[in-house]
């Protein structure tokens, strides 16, 4: 049988100097006896993957809203496929996978129902009502350190810094790092900036994919990006007249091919520069340099993936279509918390004590905490029971 320290050793001979070690973790909030048979990070992986918040994903948005049709991509398969991609990139530069894996499953926790859209509908109420905006990292790290309750001696998962830091201070075009807190110099390691790579990667192909398949996006909208032409070049046109639907699907698996080598290729350029030769030194690097980020993509294909992300952003997320669901989703929202507001006394009693005082602000991060954690079909139903007279309640 191979046990903890058996894998801890493996992991001293197989990753690279800078690849985070298990047994070199900072810990946890709670101190816990070591598992027999499992690292600190596969116990983190573990949790996260069962816990209340991950199965919710199933039913939260990535961009098309889940009555949209069953084919596009939830959250949770989002969620999947950054850590897929994630694990790949981190297996090809000798890091640590289960960190990476666990950091990646837990980086979406957070999300409100309705993609973006809802976070920015719940950032614009809790603002108005004169109390900290909505930002679903800190939401996420919320989650895993006070929300789950699956043990009896403290709240939370009892995760390690290591995939809290990642989980805090995850960044993207669309992801800002929560306020850190006592969390503020603490440095992401290797392999969280990996998974904030993968998370980019996987939303600019996989939403390409999503976009041409529900038909708010064509092959011509995107004919003017260099990396969509590099990618199209790759694949036999003779496809496109025989099976479309598997033209797509090659020229987003030639997306992503040309991605991840460009992406290797310079974050280990940049790594032998650097020459950092401890998982301590690339943390206290990285909360120095926050804005040159060890593992990214080279200067040319960022300008690319850049111009092919501006593309996608006029013509997908403003068509008519995404445009409908974003703004009902925003009237959904608001008037959910609105009816919350004018009477708490709807909400279920495990969320509001009535036997308990609470102020304005309490009250309003309750209600926002609340909307939070649904669904997009709970959310729906919701207003429906509140809003259809008809509606059994």
């Amino acid at each position: 049988m191979r046990t903890r320290e058996d894998i801890e050793a493996l992991e001293e001979k197989i990753l690279a100097p800078y690849a985070m070690k298990s047994k070199d973790t900072d810990g946890r909030i709670y101190d816990e006896p070591k598992h027999d048979v499992r690292t600190c990070y596969q116990r983190d992986r573990d949790r996260i993957v069962h816990c209340e918040a991950f199965r919710k994903l199933e039913y939260k948005t990535q961009v098309f809203v889940i009555f949209e049709g069953d084919y596009y991509r939830t959250r949770l398969t989002h969620t999947i496929e950054v850590a897929q991609i994630a694990r790949t990139i981190g297996r090809a530069l000798q890091l640590n996978e289960d960190l990476i894996e666990a950091i990646a499953l837990a980086h979406d926790l957070g999300h409100p129902p309705f993609g973006h859209a809802g976070e920015g509908a719940l950032n614009e109420i809790m603002k108005s009502a004169k109390v900290p905006g909505f930002n679903h990292n800190v939401r996420s790290f919320e989650i895993v350190t006070k929300y789950e309750k699956r043990y009896p001696d403290f709240d939370g998962l009892n995760l390690t810094e290591e995939v809290l830091v990642g989980i805090l201070k995850h960044r993207t075009i669309y992801d800002k790092p929560g306020i850190a807190g006592e969390y503020a110099n603490k440095g992401q390691t290797l392999e969280a900036l990996v998974v904030d790579i993968a998370d980019s990667l996987a939303y600019l192909s996989h939403d390409i994919d999503d976009g041409i398949t529900s038909g708010c996006i064509s092959e011509d909208d995107l004919g003017d990006s260099q990396l969509w032409k590099k990618a199209y070049q790759r694949v036999d046109p003779t496809l496109k007249s025989k099976d479309k639907q598997m033209f797509k699907y090659q020229i987003v698996k030639a997306l992503i091919d040309i991605q991840m080598k460009d992406l290797l290729s310079a974050s280990s350029q940049r790594l032998e520069q650097l020459n950092l030769r401890t998982s301590r030194a690339v943390k206290d690097y990285n909360v120095k340099n926050l804005t040159d980020p060890i593992i990214d993509f080279s200067p040319a294909l960022k300008e690319e993936r850049d111009y092919l992300q501006t593309l996608l952003n006029k013509k997908l997320y403003h068509h008519y279509r995404v445009v409908r669901m974003t703004d009902k989703a925003n009237r959904i929202i608001h008037d959910l918390f609105e009816v919350y507001k004018e009477n708490p006394a709807q909400l279920p009693y495990s969320v509001y004590q009535r036997d308990k005082r609470y102020s304005d602000t309490e009250k309003y991060e309750i209600i926002g905490n609340y909307i939070a954690s649904m669904t997009d079909r709970f959310a729906l139903d919701e207003h429906k029971k509140l809003f259809d007279p008809y509606q059994k309640v």
